[in-house]
């Protein structure tokens, strides 16, 4: 029998779907550690062979695409699970503005600091615009953020809020630069992108250290971090996504 228009569209195999899965999986291992690597290390790390990942990417390129977008879309997240741990999912967030932006600093950190240099290609490559446009929402929320810091007196007011809110994510993205330079543990880049950006917003680094170290939400953001401790207290290795 011929096959009607409303016949059901089949699911893929389970073992395509996990082929893909693996493919992703490995791309994200990979090319964290080194954004060259090829498509036949990507296959190999997936237990596939070169031609099975035409079955699910036509180029390299797509299939970078995908993962790009994916951490990308993680990253994007970071604003609602700050606001979900902090207890302030509702419309009027009671949350002091700058610990958010500080937590929020460091929730993004934990998404891209195993994968930095794929983090700046991200941002800064040519899929920039598609990534930009997954960022959109979680850069909206950051200048909204920053209304509500300057309004209830928070933040500086000196700076119009869409250009601090770049200022704030130059910060960020330069701690980000600096980590791909040299060697810097979990615990000190979460403590210097929460810095950073505090700095941007109006704090001079004393008033920054004294809130990272008196805010639960901030302390504890911080692996390994006791209250009053300092960065060079100990060492942790980088756990989070590319």
């Amino acid at each position: 029998m011929a096959p009607t228009d409303s016949a059901p569209v089949r699911a893929p195999r389970r073992d395509a779907a996990a082929n893909r899965d693996a493919l992703i999986a490995a791309a994200q291992s990979l090319l964290s550690r080194d954004t060259s690597a090829s498509l036949e290390a990507i296959a190999a790390e997936a237990g596939l062979s070169r031609r099975s990942v035409y079955g699910h990417f036509a180029t390299r390129d797509d299939l970078v695409r995908e993962v790009t977008l994916r951490g990308a879309a993680r990253v994007g997240a970071a604003v609602d699970l700050v606001r979900l741990r902090a207890g302030t999912a509702s419309a009027v967030p009671a949350i002091d503005p700058l610990v958010e932006l500080a937590a929020l600093a460091a929730r993004i950190w934990a998404e891209v600091e195993n994968g930095r240099d794929m983090a700046l290609l991200a941002v800064r490559g040519p899929l920039g615009r598609e990534v930009a446009e997954v960022l959109r929402p979680l850069r909206s929320a950051i200048r909204a953020l920053l209304r509500r810091g300057a309004a209830s007196g928070r933040v500086r007011d000196d700076i119009p809020v869409e250009t601090l809110a770049r200022l704030v994510e130059n910060a960020a993205l330069a701690v980000l630069a600096e980590s791909t330079h040299r060697s810097l543990s979990a615990r000190e880049g979460h403590r210097l992108v929460m810095l950073s950006v505090l700095s941007v917003a109006g704090l001079d680094w004393r008033e920054a250290g004294r809130l990272i170290e008196t805010s639960p939400e901030l302390s504890g953001a911080t692996p390994g971090a006791t209250s009053g401790a300092t960065p060079a207290d100990a060492d942790a290795t980088p756990k989070g996504t590319s």
